[in-house]
């Protein structure tokens, strides 16, 4: 069977071909074309493994080993590193060790001492599950549609009838050392199955070699994918038929991007967290039907589901079609709903924990439903938010196929309380890398394609900040995309044509900022240009120009900002890039240096009335800036060079020479500054100036 409907075959035989004989690059071929389609298994979510026999690095005989995705890591994009190996013979002699349930988590420990490639990865917590399987190749995965059988009232009478005996059924239990021994023993019981379904969890299947497996696995799905639709089409509606109408797919984000920073501001009460925002078609179905009520309290069933989207998700009390301009009151609105969902996990918390349990998390949700727009999704970063996003709607799929089948049910709040706050868990979660300074803030750099712009841009990603790269320039705009895609990947940084000049565009940014991460905490103004001319030259186009770029749109931009700054309510940063030509008179420089005059007294007017709202207002003050600038190309360096009576190649040495320390000024230096004044240390300035120009003594601010 290579004709399938509701997955996708890809395996290429040549390919396959070149690997013949490498059991161990088959299976992370194999793992790689079951990750790449989301129907088959979530992101990070389930294993595969093969047995293979190896050279016993201490005996030289030969002896079996396995090799299973290890702990963490994603099947789409698993590597060799992502495996763990172990001597089958020491794993399964662990089942004389093992004395029960309360074992559980000291039989992790015991893994180790299985562990034959000792540079592999970490064991995971199925590890006996592949290994109390005879199988040489075997895929543990999480598809919506086993999922919507092994989560219905009657799946075990679902499951014997629709494959005629041929897949076995273990109820739900945590993963573990005892749930490997349960499909042993549905295995024993069972011979000649070619799956396991596991209630309100997964489907495991198996095969001989890596394409038996495969094969074996893309045909039960398609069964269960085929069985559901069926059903769906037989019942007509979905989810009790639709209640709440969409808006079109133009208001939902503009509705979208009013609301995300509002959300964010609540979400956000323990510490800054980032959104994600999506109206695909099978979320509006859930969020606009008639059994959303009954449905989403009741929360997810596959542990993976649930570990990323919580307990249940908040159902927001709004209207599609109600106005969200007026943020007060909106925010008075909402005010009790969340502080009602916190109780609600609080309480559940207290109900479920046991003596030994970790301290209550974030109380707060991760998924709002909002009907006729979509779903929000608010996490510690971007990739978890999406991800999360991804798993709720697999969610919502598995809902879908058991209401169309039976009736769903989810797990009961102590299996999923023991989940969420397992031991193992926690040991996992305290051994993740440390936040970084900007983790969970959202940058917009103005002009951000190039030079300084581009400079602190970058320093903010690499201190954990998402950024909105922007500029007039659609090809450098382009360029720069390309830039941070390569280097940060997609979940850091969205980018948006920005023309400073016009407000619609403003507006039009800070709407991308909220769509995208759910709001904006650092706003650098850095977007400008030059022109240096004698007085007596300079035209009212010249001057209009100058006002227009660096005064009139620092003006504007702090102005749209202020707007999602207020409805998140919890205070940012402003920064504005100035120059030292706001304080120190030149030649040949009335326009410019007057603007940035202008500039750096408008910052001193904002921190003063911002400072309220917690809102810092800072200034960074560089001085001839040369490299990748589009300042400094053409007429600006032609005119400076002019008036200082150098050559244009000679302006970068000239400038140096000119300061206190004989100093180079690069774009990473004014980033540098910048990343001063938000990652933490000062806190609480406001109204400060940075001069960044290698000393020049004129530009003293005292």
């Amino acid at each position: 069977m290579r004709n399938f409907k509701h997955v996708s075959y890809l395996w290429d035989d040549a390919m396959a071909a070149s690997m013949k004989g490498d059991e161990v690059s088959l299976l992370i071929y194999r793992s790689n074309l079951l990750g790449a389609d989301l129907r088959l298994t979530n992101y990070g979510g389930g294993n595969t493994s093969c047995k293979v026999m190896a050279k016993d690095p201490l005996t030289g005989k030969d002896t079996e080993v396995m090799w299973v995705k290890g702990s963490g890591g994603d099947l789409g994009t698993l590597k060799a590193s992502g495996l763990a190996a172990l001597y089958m013979d020491r794993l399964l002699s662990l089942q004389q060790v093992y004395k029960g349930l309360d074992q559980e988590d000291e039989m992790v420990g015991l893994f180790n001492h299985c562990i034959f490639d000792l540079a592999s990865k970490a064991p995971s917590i199925d590890t006996p599950l592949h290994g109390f399987l005879p199988f040489k190749h075997i895929d543990h995965l999480h598809p919506d549609a086993a999922i919507a059988i092994a989560a219905a009232k009657d799946g075990k009478k679902i499951t014997e009838e629709l494959f005629k005996g041929t897949i076995g059924w273990v109820d739900w239990q945590r993963p573990g050392f005892d749930l490997g021994l349960q499909l042993k023993a549905c295995l024993e019981n069972n011979p000649g199955i070619r799956g396991i379904m596991l209630g309100s969890h997964g489907l495991f299947t198996w095969g001989n070699t890596a394409y038996e497996s495969y094969l074996n696995t893309l045909e039960v799905i398609e069964i269960c994918a085929e069985y559901i639709e069926s059903a769906v089409a037989r019942k007509g509606t979905v989810f009790g038929g639709e209640k709440t109408k969409s808006l079109s797919p133009a208001e939902r984000k503009i509705k979208a991007a009013a609301l995300a920073p509002v959300l964010r501001g609540f979400c956000s009460s323990e510490k800054h967290m980032i959104g994600h925002f999506s109206d695909a078609e099978r979320v509006l179905d859930f969020v606009n039907s008639h059994d959303l009520e009954r449905l989403a309290p009741m929360g997810t069933s596959c542990p993976d589901h649930f570990l990323r989207t919580k307990i249940s998700p908040l159902i927001l009390p709004l209207s599609p079609h109600e106005e969200l301009n007026d943020t007060t009151a909106i925010q008075e609105r909402l005010a009790p709903v969340f502080e009602s969902y916190r109780q609600m996990y609080a309480d559940y918390y207290h109900s479920c924990k046991h003596p030994n349990s970790p301290a209550i998390r974030d109380a707060n949700p991760v998924v709002l439903l909002y009907p006729g727009v979509g779903m929000f999704t608010f996490a510690a970063n971007k990739q978890t938010a999406r991800v999360a996003a991804e798993f709720y709607t697999n969610a919502i799929n598995v809902m879908r196929g058991a209401e169309a089948i039976s009736s769903y049910t989810s797990l009961p709040r102590q299996e999923a309380f023991n989940i969420e706050y397992w031991l193992l868990e926690e040991a996992k979660l305290q051994r993740m890398p440390k936040p970084k300074a900007l983790s969970g803030k959202i940058a917009l750099v103005t002009g951000s394609a190039g030079g300084i712009g581009k400079a602190i841009s970058k320093k903010f990603a690499e201190e954990g900040a998402c950024v909105v790269i922007n500029d007039n320039d659609a090809e450098r705009l382009s360029g720069a995309s390309e830039y941070f895609l390569q280097h940060f990947g997609k979940d850091v940084y969205t980018d948006q044509l920005l023309d400073v000049t016009s407000r619609t565009s403003i507006e039009q940014a800070f709407a991308k900022a909220s769509l995208t991460f759910g709001g904006v905490d650092i706003i650098v103004n850095c977007a400008g240009l030059s022109i240096s001319k004698p007085i007596e030259e300079h035209t009212d186009k010249d001057w209009d120009l100058l006002y227009d770029v660096l005064v009139k749109g620092q003006f504007i931009v702090t102005q749209e900002a202020l707007v999602v700054l207020r409805k998140q309510g919890f205070g940012g940063d402003v920064i504005n890039i100035v120059s030292k030509n706001a304080l120190v008179s030149g030649p040949n420089n009335a326009g410019y240096g007057s603007a940035k005059a202008a500039q750096l007294h408008l910052s001193r007017l904002n921190a003063a009335e911002l400072g309220k709202d917690k809102i810092r207002v800072n200034v960074v003050n560089p001085d001839a800036v040369i490299s990748d600038s589009k300042i400094w190309a053409g007429a600006w360096a032609e005119g400076r060079a002019k008036a200082y009576g150098v050559t244009v190649e000679e302006l970068p040495a000239y400038y140096a020479k000119r300061t206190l320390l004989n100093e180079i000024i690069l774009p990473e230096d004014i980033a540098n500054a910048c990343f001063a004044y938000t990652g933490g240390l000062l806190s609480k300035t406001t109204g400060n100036v940075i001069n960044v120009d290698g000393g020049v003594a004129m530009a003293f601010v005292r």
